[in-house]
């Protein structure tokens, strides 16, 4: 509670700094989102500027990058004039070029947050961080633990500070070096700003200190937090809070200083006589700034123009089959353009969608021999429903070194020479033979294909943890019927509809959670792809479903499967429902998706290094799939890495279009849609998913020491919840480098099919979906479906766009590319 003759209020500074942490969940939880989420309700320009000069962040490429790839012609001289003039007006053009191509500007960035603190280091010559951080790391490391220790913290339900207090009441050892901090530790009487007291002394510093002391290491802080709001994140659940961080951090300070200069030191305030500034005070731009936002905003546009002229590009009206071979549900992660190009282009009859991965399904998974359950939907949903996994013949391969017998003294040292040896042996093998392990993450592993889906709700009463395990037809029905009329697949259904989800196999790989499927929470969309497939075939669901307009035809089945964008291979599940006819033609079908994932695999292959593109098809694949269990492997995959556009319409608006892997792709057929009703549900889920992708990718490839994880070369894994450099560093939020290196780093353009003025009601309709828009943290256009015009939404409104550029390339074969060049490829019209 706040004292009566007190101006630090607590509970306000403690929500205040939680909310600008980093906000990144544990490695299995590992979902992208917007690193500067906390600055979201601004614009996005004042935003990046405001939280570069808080905390130091860099925010944008540097100057000498912008200019050289304006030399190399990567940003265009026509849209770099344009970006000029738009901010500056045509009058200002050849001043502001000048100053964005030659001056020079002094570039040095001095935060506001660690200004407090330094004085420990300039007035009293004590680090103080390099005095408390590495205790501290390790006893936040060994208490949020989840798995590797073999000893639990007493007490540790009562939470963190408890269980300090407990150890320190009966251990012979202690934390502390001298008795002043133990003792107010063990009185249990302690506050934030009785300890500030001591510490800062002066009560108008004591909000800068505690900012000051946690973005010291706010990748601990951001998983305390964490974990503070939402324990559910840690399988073995841990109770912890900021409050009781900060108790015991300013515990370990007190007791450093005390140990140092005795109990005669003065408070930090009381030593130092200048202004501190006022850390949210206003940020005003420099003409630095406005340099980097032209050039940024010429970069971005270069490319957005070539895109926006090709879907303005006549293109020649080709036939319709009167029937499909089949059709191909996709999650609309950028990494499946590809897949959907060359399976289009091997059979012409085929057609693919786009939708979200989870594919409208949210539930809980839980796999038959497992304890705990997995969140298979968009991290902000909470399911109420629970499918489980019964009949499993699925072995789990584990290593006989593996054990919790390895932790005895006796056992643990016989087990270390014999299999310990054993061990290093196939570990030296796997260096020039790499092959799946029981600790390789496969995609595949997630669920057993043989195994069965308790998907239909049979029992009121049959209910686990207060969910409600499978769905009732009911329930299916509307479900599915959202998913069909929100990609337009309403009408002239396939044989064989195929429900592809997506997932990703490596060793060695921490971040692999965010290799698997987003809208599944990070994991392999398998499950969902399955559940799907089970509640279109069902009996009761396609009667609603006529009911409403929506009639399969009963020779129609679906199918679901699981794509490895890693390994760039397709499992396929439940192929004995398929009727006699359909499984043969299902057999075809197979050949064609094997071709599409060679094909798919040689195009992926001329980003790394290791690989000869200009190697037969099947050769490349091999090397591809050597690549995702090699233990030396830092990038088995670029995974989201130069994603840029979201497109959402019809795929005969970009189906001619070569965009290097670089879109996500959501289908939508305005048609079924005029009031924007299902628009609204996939911009609503569309623009923080998409969005949070891709501003995860800028902000870790412009600042990748503090706002992305460095290299993962030395990364330690901290309690199977985070990494590290070394054993004492800070936990590193954001992507490694290895993730980042060929993005470039711009906002995402989402490009809609769909009448501007339904657009623009649509976005309105939700205020946390319309910020991402009007605060410009993605861009927006509207093309309109009819006559084919370009509007970009700016200042509340769309505007006509009219690209600069006058024709798009046309190419009828691309392999070549693919064998010269490892950069991004430019936009091409594919003949």
């Amino acid at each position: 509670m706040k004292p009566h003759n007190s101006s630090f209020d607590e509970h306000e500074i403690l929500h205040e700094l939680k909310h600008f942490l980093p906000a990144q969940a544990p490695l299995k939880d590992f979902v992208h989102h917007n690193t500067l989420h906390a600055f979201q309700h601004l614009k996005f320009y004042k935003a990046i500027v405001k939280a570069s000069k808080i905390f130091g962040y860099k925010v944008f490429l540097t100057l000498d990058e912008f200019r050289e790839l304006y030399q190399t012609k990567k940003i265009d001289d026509k849209v770099l004039d344009r970006m000029i003039i738009q901010r500056k007006g045509v009058h200002a053009l050849d001043e502001w070029k000048e100053k964005v191509l030659n001056h020079e500007y002094d570039t040095y960035n001095t935060p506001r947050i660690g200004l407090l603190r330094a004085n420990w280091k300039k007035v009293h010559h004590i680090d103080m961080d390099l005095l408390v951080h590495p205790i501290l790391f390790r006893i936040l490391c060994s208490f949020l633990d989840q798995g590797i220790s073999i000893w639990s913290f007493p007490n540790i339900h009562k939470g963190f500070l408890a269980s300090i207090r407990e150890m320190e009441r009966n251990t012979f050892t202690s934390f502390f070096k001298t008795e002043r901090a133990r003792e107010l530790l063990l009185k249990g009487h302690c506050k934030i700003e009785d300890l500030l007291k001591i510490l800062v002394g002066n009560e108008a510093l004591f909000k800068q200190y505690l900012f000051d002391q946690q973005f010291a290491h706010q990748g601990w802080s951001g998983m305390v937090s964490v974990v503070e709001d939402a324990p559910q994140t840690l399988l073995d659940r841990k109770h912890i809070s900021t409050h009781d961080l900060i108790i015991f951090e300013l515990l370990l300070e007190i007791d450093a200083l005390d140990y140092k200069f005795g109990q005669n030191w003065a408070p930090l305030g009381a030593t130092f006589h200048e202004k501190m500034p006022d850390i949210f005070a206003e940020v005003h731009e420099t003409e630095l700034s406005q340099v980097l936002m032209m050039w940024q905003d010429a970069f971005e546009w270069t490319y957005y123009d070539q895109v926006l002229k090709g879907l303005k590009v006549e293109k020649t009206p080709k036939a319709q089959p009167k029937s499909k071979s089949f059709q191909a549900l996709f999650c609309i992660d950028d990494r499946e353009c590809s897949i959907r190009r060359y399976l289009e282009k091997i059979d012409e009859n085929c057609e693919t969608f786009g939708t979200p991965g989870f594919f409208g399904i949210e539930f809980y998974y839980q796999p038959e021999h497992a304890n705990s359950y997995t969140k298979q939907c968009p991290a902000p949903v909470t399911p109420k429903y629970l499918i489980k996994e019964v009949g499993t013949k699925q072995k789990i391969n584990k290593d006989a070194h593996f054990t919790k017998h390895t932790h005895s003294l006796v056992r643990g040292w016989l087990i270390s020479q014999t299999l310990g040896f054993w061990s290093a042996f196939r570990l030296f093998v796997n260096i020039f033979k790499p092959s799946m392990s029981a600790a390789s993450v496969s995609s595949f592993k997630h669920m057993d294909k043989h195994s069965t889906l308790t998907v239909e709700h049979t029992h009121e009463d049959h209910r686990k943890d207060g969910l409600q395990v499978g769905f009732t037809v009911e329930e299916m029905a509307q479900r599915i019927e959202a998913l069909l009329r929100s990609i337009g697949l309403v009408k002239d259904f396939a044989p064989i509809v195929y429900v592809v989800g997506h997932g990703a196999s490596s060793v060695n790989n921490t971040h692999y959670a965010g290799y698997d499927c987003g809208a599944c929470c990070g994991r392999p969309g398998s499950v969902n792809a399955r559940v799907a497939s089970y509640m279109a075939n069902h009996k009761g669901v396609r009667a609603i479903l006529a009911k409403n307009g929506i009639v399969i035809p009963d020779e129609t089945q679906f199918v679901g499967a699981l794509h490895d964008t890693t390994r760039d291979e397709i499992e396929f599940y439940d192929e004995q429902i398929l009727s006699q006819k359909n499984a043969a033609d299902h057999l075809i079908n197979e050949k064609i998706f094997m071709e599409g994932l060679d094909l798919n695999a040689k195009e992926r292959s001329r980003r790394f290094e290791s690989i000869d593109t200009s190697l037969d098809l099947q050769k490349v694949h091999d090397k591809i799939r050597l690549r995702s269990v090699s233990l030396f492997e830092p990038r088995p995959e670029l995974n989201h890495a130069t994603n840029a556009i979201c497109i959402v319409g019809r795929r005969e608006l970009s189906k001619d279009l070569f965009l290097d892997r670089r879109a996500f792709m959501n289908s939508y057929n305005y048609k079924v849609d005029l009031d924007g009703k299902y628009l609204f549900n996939i911009l609503k889920a569309a623009a923080p998913v998409c969005g949070g992708i891709n501003l995860e990718y800028y902000f870790s490839r412009v600042d990748n020491q503090k706002l992305g994880a460095g290299t993962k070369l030395p990364h330690n894994v901290m309690g199977l919840f985070g990494v590290a450099n070394g054993i004492d560093g800070d936990l590193r939020p954001g992507l490694p480098s290895q993730m980042i290196e060929v993005h470039d780093p711009i906002r995402m353009l989402f490009i809609v099919e769909h009448f501007p003025e339904v657009v623009l009601e649509t976005i309105q309709r939700a205020p946390e979906t319309y910020e991402w828009f009007s605060n410009e943290w993605v861009h927006l256009v509207a093309v309109n479906p009819e006559t084919q015009e370009l509007f970009t939404f700016k200042d509340g409104r769309f505007v006509h766009y009219h690209p600069l550029r006058e024709s798009i390339e046309a190419m009828a074969e691309l392999e070549p590319l693919f064998e010269t060049h490892q950069e991004n490829i430019p936009v091409y019209l594919i003949k």
